[in-house]
């Protein structure tokens, strides 16, 4: 039994740990198309990877569970390509204001949501803000692109494509690193028409078109720089950096708490 995994523990341990001030890691990731070589899993299978090797760090220095991935997310643009399972913003809203008052009502103050997948992101940050003002908690969220992306940015890590992307170099080299079996090598191009928009926006901002939210076709560049050494590189980066934001957000929380 993995004592930071929450859904390992019996429903006496995880009241225990919650009256004892544990922040809970909720994981979001999707089910979705991933261009004609990737497995629709891509995004549960990174999202999983990186929060479960970023708890393990963290919580060798703050009390913090790993919640059950959610593997199912807001994936409507993906919807006309096939392959998706999706829920509508409005519906994905309502089942992480769910999952956030199933908390609460568990005995947790600290929330903390892990996103792996863009459509997630503004109904994530909705969710949180609106935790905390219903309800004497803490709440965190982030993407882990942004809290990686300096870092990535050092490593040079848009050398294999656009970071993060959807389903091009970057994405590819993370799953060869993680389950090579389930790349289809056959199908990987060695062009693919760009978009610069995709990643020219400012924080906060929004441009979008039709058919084209991520990129041409599905999927936002060429993967056929990708690697499983890039790919593993680029995991061990990105989980550093989650595990630091992870450990300063509950520290910060504890110490707003007077805990």
């Amino acid at each position: 039994m993995r004592e930071w995994m929450l859904h390992e523990l019996t429903r006496e341990d995880i009241t225990s740990k919650a009256r004892s001030g544990y922040a809970v890691v909720v994981p979001l990731a999707a089910t979705e198309q991933h261009g004609p070589h990737l497995p629709v899993s891509t995004d549960s299978l990174i999202c999983e990877h990186i929060t479960t090797e970023a708890i393990k760090k963290a919580a060798d220095r703050v009390p913090v569970l790993m919640a059950p991935v959610l593997s199912i997310g807001c994936s409507q643009h993906h919807l006309s390509f096939g392959g998706t399972l999706s829920f509508t913003s409005s519906t994905y809203l309502q089942v992480l204001k769910d999952i956030g008052e199933s908390l609460v009502t568990d005995g947790f103050t600290k929330i903390i949501f892990l996103n792996a997948h863009g459509g997630n992101e503004p109904m994530m940050i909705q969710t949180a803000n609106d935790l905390a003002v219903r309800h004497p908690i803490w709440t965190a969220s982030a993407s882990y692109w942004h809290l990686a992306s300096a870092a990535l940015k050092e490593m040079g890590a848009a050398e294999i494509g656009m970071v993060p992307g959807h389903a091009g170099g970057f994405e590819t080299a993370a799953v060869l690193a993680l389950a090579p079996e389930q790349v289809q090598r056959d199908r990987i191009q060695t062009t693919h028409p760009e978009r610069e928009w995709i990643t020219k926006g400012r924080p906060g901002t929004f441009l979008g078109k039709h058919r084209e939210l991520t990129g041409v076709d599905g999927y936002t560049d060429a993967p056929y720089k990708a690697t499983a050494e890039a790919g593993k590189k680029y995991l061990s980066c990105i989980v550093d950096c989650v595990a630091e934001w992870l450990t300063a957000s509950v520290q910060e929380m504890e110490k707003g708490s007077g805990a």
